[in-house]
Order: structure tokens, then C-alpha cells, then sequence
């Protein structure tokens, strides 16, 4: 048996020892460039990740309802900025509930709850201006209905008042004008809710503003106030296009208003000023008041919503309408002396 030196055996054992040496570097190579390629992988799954999030919260940002991303726990996980305006709103939901109507604030809710593994998406859907037209159908239903079965008796009451003043002395004729006043208050009340319910239709036709302030002036003379009221007319001897009655009833709605607004001032006494002037093929008229100012503003054009007490809320929605199938408009402006005023505008056809 050959036997090796003991400088052969040191030699290979130097020998081995440099290739476990070589090996061991190499697969520390290899471990150090496989961590660069999972530190690669790890940045780059990890902007891929980034880049996905903001995709989500984009999109999550961009829909038009609140819309909130729920963990398991039920924290927020994602919630857009709509979501953020009512945030109050999560915390008042069953989310056991798939679908269901809230109420928050002034506004109606439809909200729609889904899952996906553990995550939880409710989406709140405005649904008030639906809801607030609905209201407005059914009322107006109501309304005309109402208006249908007051109509006869009220026709009656007429007639016999007006028989009833030929017929009773100087002392009872003030108690038979009241009567008639109020007749022809409840007459203006369903001839407005009537003309709501079915739309307005225009007749347009040659008319002097002389005439519509004489039968202006006869419609304030069938109106209760208790306080002197100097009523202004600074009108024009022209003609305008226009309908004879949609516009007495248009221009008497502000009147009364005013009316009713220097009844509820403080002061002894009020004044009306109605100014018209011709401008950009418009005919324009102002109408001032002295009266209380305008509570809120938000709800002047509102139907069945009222600023005063003996409003139905339909004068001015039906006013606005009459103005603009004249061609026109109508906007709040500011008074000059007075406490407020109203600018109307129609189109000059002629």
C-alpha cells in the first residue's frame, strides 16, 4: 500500500482547502447577485404595487358619489373626497343591509353595500333631487285635486256675495267686500295651483302697460292690508308682446308679496315702486318694496316652499316660468332706499 508523504498530504489539503474556498465565494456570489435580483423584483413589485394604488384611489376618486373601501374590522381603508363631505354618513349605516334609503343632513341617500374577501364597498348615491321631484308630482296631484273639488263652492260664494252687496245697506257692504276679498284669494290660490299642475300655455298678443297696471290696480284693490301703502308706477305709455293675463297675474304675485312684507315691518306705513325701462331689445321692469327683507333666498323659486306665512309657494316658481316663456328672466337685485327689489326681464318682439 503506497502511503503519501506528510508534505503530499499537507499540499492536498491546501489544494482542497482552495477549492472549498473557490466554491464557498461562489456561492456567496451567487447569494449576493440572487439578493440584488430579489431586491430588484421587491422594488419593482413594489412600484407595480404604488402604481396600482393609485390607479384605485384615481378611479376611487373620480366617481361622482361617495364611495368608501372598508377593512374587515370596518375601518376606512379608501374613501374619496365626496365620501369625505358627508363623513358622518358611514357611521350611521346597518352595513348588514345590501341596499337601503337614508336620510342625512337635507339630502336623500340610495346606498349600495357589495364585498369582496375582506373588504367592504359602500357606494351613497344622491338621490334628493329625484326624491324632492317625486314630492313635487304627488303634491302637485294633491293640489290639483283639491283645487278641482274647492273650485264649485268657491264659484258659489262669488256669486252670492255679489248679490248679497246689491242688496244690504252702506254699514254691511265693508263685511260683503271682505268676503269677496277672500274668495278672490283663494280663486288666485287655485288658478295658480291649477295652471302648475297643467302648464302654462302663452297667448301672446298687442297690450299697453297702462292697461295691465289698470287691472294691476284692480287686483290690489281686492287685497287685505291694513297699513297705508303708496304703490309707484313708472311705466311707459308703449305695447309690448306679451299675455294679458300671465302677465297681471306674474307682476301681482310681486306685488302682494310686497304687500305682505310691509305688513310684517315694523313701520306704519310702505311703499311700492314699480319702474320699467328698455334695454338689449328687453323690456325690463323693477319692482322695490319697503317690507321685510327675503329670509332665504335659497327657496325663492322653490315650489310649495314659502317665505311668509299665507304663501303657497307656487307664485314666484309660477312667475319665473311666465318670465322666461316671455323670453325672459327674473332676478333678485339690489334695492336702492328701499329694502329689496326684483328685476323681470321679457323679450321685445315687436
Amino acid at each position: 500500500m503506497f502511503n503519501k508523504s506528510s508534505d503530499e498530504l499537507h499540499s492536498d489539503l491546501i489544494k482542497k482547502s482552495e477549492q472549498d474556498n473557490r466554491l464557498f465565494l461562489q456561492q456567496l456570489e451567487n447569494l449576493i447577485n440572487q439578493t440584488y435580483v430579489i431586491e430588484s423584483e421587491y422594488k419593482n413589485l413594489n412600484t407595480s404595487y404604488r402604481q396600482l394604488q393609485n390607479t384605485i384611489e384615481q378611479i376611487v376618486e373620480s366617481l361622482p358619489n361617495p364611495l368608501w373601501i372598508l377593512e374587515e374590522s370596518g375601518d376606512i381603508f379608501l374613501q374619496n373626497s365626496k365620501a369625505k363631505e358627508v363623513n358622518g354618513l358611514i357611521s350611521t349605516l346597518d352595513l348588514n343591509e345590501e341596499n337601503s334609503e337614508i336620510e342625512y343632513g337635507e339630502n336623500s341617500y340610495l346606498v349600495k353595500i357589495n364585498r369582496y374577501k375582506d373588504k367592504t364597498l359602500v357606494n351613497a348615491t344622491d338621490n334628493t333631487e329625484f326624491k324632492r321631484k317625486e314630492r313635487l308630482i304627488t303634491m302637485g296631484q294633491m293640489a290639483a285635486h283639491l283645487s278641482h273639488e274647492i273650485r264649485n263652492p268657491t264659484a258659489s260664494i262669488s256669486l252670492i256675495s255679489s248679490t248679497l252687496l246689491k242688496r244690504v245697506g252702506l254699514k254691511e257692504k265693508p263685511l260683503v267686500f271682505e268676503i269677496q276679498k277672500s274668495v278672490f284669494r283663494i280663486e288666485r290660490i287655485i288658478k295658480a295651483t291649477l295652471l302648475y299642475s297643467k302648464g302654462i300655455v302663452v297667448k301672446k298678443d298687442r297690450i299697453s302697460l297702462p292697461l295691465i297696471q289698470r287691472d294691476l290696480e284692480d287686483a290690489i284693490g281686492y287685497y287685505s292690508y291694513t297699513k297705508p301703502i303708496d304703490f309707484i308706477f313708472d311705466w311707459n305709455d308703449i305695447e309690448i308682446d306679451g299675455d294679458r293675463e300671465l302677465l297681471v297675474m306674474m307682476f301681482s304675485n310681486f306685488i302682494f308679496n310686497a304687500i305682505d312684507a310691509i305688513e310684517a315691518d315694523e313701520n306704519d306705513s310702505g311703499e311700492i315702486r314699480l319702474e320699467y325701462t328698455c334695454r338689449d331689445q328687453k323690456h325690463l321692469f323693477t319692482i322695490y318694496d319697503s317690507g321685510i327683507p327675503i329670509e332665504n333666498e335659497a327657496i325663492l323659486f322653490e315650489a310649495f316652499k314659502s317665505t311668509k306665512e299665507k304663501g303657497n309657494g307656487l307664485g314666484l316658481v309660477l312667475s319665473q316660468q311666465i318670465a322666461k316663456l316671455h323670453g325672459g328672466y327674473i332676478k333678485l337685485i339690489d334695492a336702492i332706499n328701499l329694502d329689496k327689489g326684483f328685476e323681470i326681464a321679457i323679450s321685445d318682439d315687436s
